[in-house]
């Protein structure tokens, strides 16, 4: 009867690992989205934008034919004040694809030694009985089917 429990645990205890490592890895993506949001919006984007507005609405006032030398010295203000805000946008950007990269490739590398190292040390031996399924084959099951379960969180 033990072989059973120690049989039922084993399978448990990979697929836990398996949705654990998953959620955790979806969870910083996420956190470090909002993170990049949060400090994205310190940077003064949400600033920069007000004043784009506000120099659009004033450039609307303005009549291009009496004012000519007000209205194209503005208009450069406005063009300047976006290419910065477009540059910042893409620097922010990059930055943000690369914090995901690393915490992905972190978690994989994390989860393949985890795996390996269940699988190296036959920590779950009561998979490997004949006729069974092997643990590698089940880890690969199990991680295909909780990253099928979680992708429409990710």
């Amino acid at each position: 009867m033990s072989s059973v429990w120690a049989h039922h645990w084993a399978w448990l205890l990979a697929l836990s690992f398996v949705f654990g490592c998953n959620v955790l890895r979806i969870l910083l993506l996420s956190f470090s989205s909002f993170m990049s949001r949060v400090l994205q919006k310190d940077v003064g984007e949400s600033q920069m934008r007000v004043e784009i507005k506000d120099m659009k609405q004033a450039l609307s006032m303005v009549n291009m034919m009496d004012e000519f030398a007000r209205y194209a010295r503005l208009e450069r203000k406005i063009n300047k004040m976006t290419d910065k805000l477009k540059t910042q946008m893409k620097a922010w950007t990059a930055l943000l694809r690369k914090i995901k990269w690393v915490i992905s490739v972190a978690f994989y590398i994390l989860q393949a030694d985890l795996m390996i190292s269940l699988i190296w040390n036959k920590w779950i031996t009561p998979l490997d009985l004949a006729g069974g399924v092997g643990i590698t084959c089940w880890i690969l099951v199990c991680n295909k089917v909780v990253a099928v379960v979680l992708h429409p969180f990710s």
